[in-house]
């Protein structure tokens, strides 16, 4: 085992130290390129997904209930891949039994072991790319990045986090206090770091490693056996992740059910059964509101850590390019379908109007500039294609649909069409003009393609509104556009305030949605959007105890 600490020590240490610098700092290479990858790393990842389609999974792994499996590509075919099952009872005694020797070899030795995991997925990301676009409906380029090397550095802090939260806490001390004129007490303590106990990561159906890897890898690393349970219908990258560490550990002469994976079905879901089981200690979840909120009231045994949902937001004070500002805009709306925990869905305008360099633009000239920006983004196929994605749920393309119908629709969904996939559920977003008035239907989330132009009284106005609906319903991040210094310190405060991440005058490659491992912390837990941040120290520091122990010398 310890040689795979000495393999990977350099990476670990550039990691601890880039969390804590928090300037740009990558381990795995975003771009899918042959040169860093290898000639053949694209149709070898191809080849290998194509393989797995129409067949068993093969993974050795429990499987008391035999094979199970019936996702569906959003691009419009049958994955038809099945994987062994295991019931919730055995998956949890199973935990339990290979946790024990787990949490019981050195911190430095399980670290070493989790980063040649991470080296071994990193070298699979092609397939992993393919796994993550048939289950999620996300565009390749996309699936790449977030399903693979993002992801894989999101794993990475985590791991960087909780290494160095446990390293700060000493296996021995002695003890020596002064006693006057008598001699002084001596004691030896010994400090023992022991995990909670079997921990179960829930995964969602839009990001199945990008939200699942923090989680499974924080509680690896603070000695916690996991249970991997993805959604019904994105299985296959989940399964991936856990065969590749599964395979590692027993090279390392590790008991391979450290890592399990739950898989069930729509019609027999296993989620509260799992979530509830007194055994099970730590829950990472992430998904939607109403499930998270249902998981953090009843399952009083574990520790939960919840990524759910919220009111994202943008406030136009007043912009130097309005023709930059919408193209930002379009493409932070367009980006996956709006199927992001980071899309806006409120756009909060002055109703008369906004100053720009260019002269005054009313809230109608403010509008029709952005839904002209999503037209021209998506006007071409190929592009649309390749951001836009697919709609991973049939009932999120129903919605969208449905919104077109809904008065005072300032721009309809498009709808590109797929050359290669014909099958694949698209269309673009539909933009909606609202009164501040209205606010209950601005004010419940609307998942996908969906965004509300909303009239306010003035800037300070919008401010108000889009700050307490964050507060009060949750909200991951937020944006403002103002060329007024004075502004922009009230909407940081007013953020800050309500715990969302603010991103300001955003123009050019940057956007809204994107949240960079080792640098952003991806929501605060400061308002109901989520009670975890990932990464921070918190996140990892209650997902273990210490044990002491003392004696007179």
């Amino acid at each position: 085992m310890s040689e795979f600490y000495t393999l990977h020590k350099d990476t670990l240490e550039k990691a601890i130290k880039a969390k804590k610098d928090r300037g740009y700092w990558s381990a795995y290479p975003e771009t899918p390129s042959r040169k860093i990858y290898g000639e053949n790393a694209a149709k070898d990842g191809l080849a290998a997904f194509q393989a797995q389609l129409n067949n068993e999974f093969l993974m050795d792994h429990p499987n008391d209930l035999g094979l199970i499996g019936d996702e569906k590509s959003p691009y419009g075919f049958d994955l038809k891949i099945s994987y062994p099952a295991a019931s919730v009872d055995e998956l949890v005694k199973l935990s339990k039994i290979a946790g024990k020797a787990w949490a019981k070899i050195s911190i430095s030795e399980r670290a070493g072991i989790l980063l040649e995991i991470l080296k071994r997925t990193n070298a699979r990301s092609f397939e992993m790319a393919q796994a993550v676009m048939h289950t999620t409906g996300q565009a390749f380029a996309m699936a790449f990045q977030a399903g693979g090397p993002h992801a894989q550095d999101r794993a990475l802090e985590a791991v960087a986090y909780a290494y160095d939260t446990m390293a700060e806490i000493p296996a021995r001390a002695s003890w020596v206090k002064p006693q006057g004129k008598h001699d002084p007490l001596n004691m030896e303590k010994k400090f023992r770091l022991i995990p909670r106990g079997v921990s179960s990561v829930i995964g969602c159906s839009t990001f199945p490693t990008w939200n699942t890897y923090p989680g499974m890898f924080a509680s690896l690393m603070t000695g916690n056996s996991v249970i991997i349970k993805p959604l019904s219908g994105a299985i296959l990258p989940a399964a991936i992740s856990v065969k590749i560490s599964r395979e590692v550990l027993v090279e390392a002469d590790i008991d391979p059910n450290v890592i399990l994976l739950g898989v069930d079905s729509a019609d027999a879901p296993m989620t509260k059964a799992l979530v509830q089981h007194a055994d099970v200690k730590i829950i990472d979840y992430t998904g939607n509101t109403e499930f998270g909120t249902w998981i953090e009231n009843n399952a009083p045994q574990a520790q939960v850590y919840t990524e759910k949902a919220g009111l994202n937001s943008i406030v136009i004070e007043s912009v130097d390019n309005m023709r930059a500002v919408a193209g930002n805009i379009a493409f932070s709306l367009s980006l996956y379908s709006g199927q992001m925990c980071t899309t806006p869905q409120n756009i909060f305008i002055p109703k008369d109007g906004i100053e720009t360099a260019d002269g005054h633009l009313s809230f109608d000239d403010v509008t029709k500039a952005i839904a002209i920006s999503v037209e021209k983004l998506l006007g071409d196929p190929a592009r649309a294609n390749g951001i836009l994605g697919a709609i991973q749920n049939p009932a999120t393309y129903d919605r969208a649909i449905l919104a077109n119908g809904e008065a005072n629709v300032i721009l309809k969904s498009l709808e590109p069409k797929n050359e290669e996939f014909e099958g694949a559920r698209m269309v673009g977003p539909v933009l909606i003009k609202v009164d501040a008035s209205q606010s209950d239907i601005y004010e419940t989330e609307k998942f996908g393609p969906i965004s509300y132009m909303i009239a306010c009284d003035n800037a300070e106005h919008a401010l108000e509104l889009a700050a307490s609906g964050a507060s009060q319903h949750g909200a991951i991040t937020a944006a403002v556009y103002s060329q007024n210094e004075a502004f922009i310190e009230q909407t940081e405060d007013a953020f800050a305030d309500a715990g969302v991440a603010l991103s300001c005058n955003l123009v050019g490659n940057i956007f809204v949605n994107q949240s960079a491992a080792f640098s952003d912390y991806h929501v605060s837990g400061a308002n109901p959007a989520g009670n975890a941040c990932l990464s921070d120290t918190a996140y990892v520091a209650n997902r273990f105890r210490v044990a002491a122990s003392r004696k007179l010398v």
